[in-house]
C-alpha cells in the first residue's frame, strides 16, 4: 500500500510524465499497480456516494452503499475499454511514437488522476450528505464533483500529449543537423532540455489540439452515458433498491430534470 501511495504521489506531481521520461517514447506507469490504484480511488468516492442512501434510510441503503462502491470504479474502467481504441488511433494519426501499451498506460494514468481528485473531494460530498435531504441536489453535486475530476484528468492527458508532440517535433528538427560539429551538438544536448531546444509555434500543435478536443467529446459522452446505464449510484428515496434501472432516457435528460426539480423546490 505504501508503494502505491508513493507511485500515486509521483504521478500527481508530474514526475511520471516528465520530459526526460517521455524521450524514449515510453510511459512508466505499471498497469499491475495503477489499475488497483484506480479501483481503490474509485471505491473511496463510491463509498461517499452511497452514503446518502444509508444516512437518509433509503430502502436497501447498505446494498446501495455496496453497489456504489463497486460500480463507480467499474464505470471508469468500462469507459476506458470503450474509448481507448479511438485515443490510440487518433494519437497514431498525429505521428506519436507511443506504443499500444504505452498509450493504454497513459490513459490509465489520466483515469487515476481523475479518480484521485474525485476521492479527495469525497469528504466534501460526505459533508453535504449530512447537510441536505435533497436527492436532486446530491445528483447534481456528484455530477459537478466528478466533472471537476474529469477536467483535471483530461488536463493531465493533454499536457502529456503536448510534451510528446514537442519531443516528436524536436527530433524531426534536430535530425537534419546530424552533420553539425561535435561542440555544437554537445552544447545543444547537454545544456538544453528537449522543451528548451525546440518550442514549436502554436499552429504546429493546432492539429493535435483539434483531434484531442474531438476525443474529449467522445470520452465525455461515453462516460456520461455509461454512468446512466450503471445507475443508480445514490439511490432514490422514492424507489426500492435495484442494482440497475431500466434502459430508458439518457444522462442529459435526467440532469436537466433534476436541475429543474432543484429550482422548483
Amino acid at each position: 500500500m505504501r508503494s502505491w501511495l508513493r507511485e500515486l504521489d509521483l504521478l500527481l506531481r508530474g514526475q511520471k510524465t516528465a520530459v526526460r521520461e517521455l524521450a524514449e517514447g515510453r510511459i512508466e506507469l505499471p498497469l499491475r499497480m495503477f489499475f488497483p490504484i484506480a479501483i481503490l480511488m474509485g471505491a473511496i468516492y463510491g463509498v461517499f456516494m452511497g452514503f446518502f442512501a444509508v444516512f437518509n434510510a433509503t430502502p436497501g441503503g447498505y446494498k446501495q452503499l455496496l453497489a456504489s462502491t463497486l460500480k463507480l470504479p467499474a464505470m471508469f474502467l468500462l469507459t476506458l475499454i470503450v474509448t481507448f481504441p479511438s485515443l490510440y488511433v487518433f494519437n497514431a494519426l498525429l505521428g506519436s511514437r507511443l506504443s499500444f501499451l504505452s498509450t493504454l498506460r497513459l490513459l490509465v494514468g489520466a483515469i487515476v488522476v481523475n479518480l484521485a481528485v474525485a476521492a479527495s473531494l469525497g469528504p466534501i460530498l460526505g459533508f453535504f450528505t449530512l447537510s441536505t435531504t435533497s436527492y436532486s441536489f446530491m445528483i447534481l453535486l456528484n455530477i459537478l464533483l466528478l466533472s471537476i475530476g474529469g477536467i483535471v484528468g483530461l488536463g493531465f492527458l493533454l499536457r502529456t500529449l503536448r510534451r510528446l508532440s514537442i519531443l516528436h517535433a524536436s527530433q524531426q528538427i534536430q535530425a537534419p543537423a546530424a552533420d553539425d560539429t561535435d561542440s555544437t551538438k554537445a552544447e545543444s544536448t547537454t545544456i538544453l532540455s528537449p522543451e528548451q531546444q525546440f518550442s514549436p509555434p502554436e499552429h504546429t500543435l493546432g492539429q493535435a489540439r483539434s483531434i484531442f478536443r474531438v476525443w474529449i467529446i467522445i470520452y465525455a459522452l461515453v462516460g456520461a452515458q455509461m454512468g446512466w446505464l450503471l445507475r443508480p449510484f445514490i439511490g432514490s428515496p422514492n424507489l426500492p433498491f435495484a442494482w440497475f434501472r431500466a434502459r430508458e432516457g439518457n444522462f442529459f435528460e435526467s440532469a436537466f430534470l433534476h436541475l429543474r426539480a432543484l429550482f422548483s423546490q
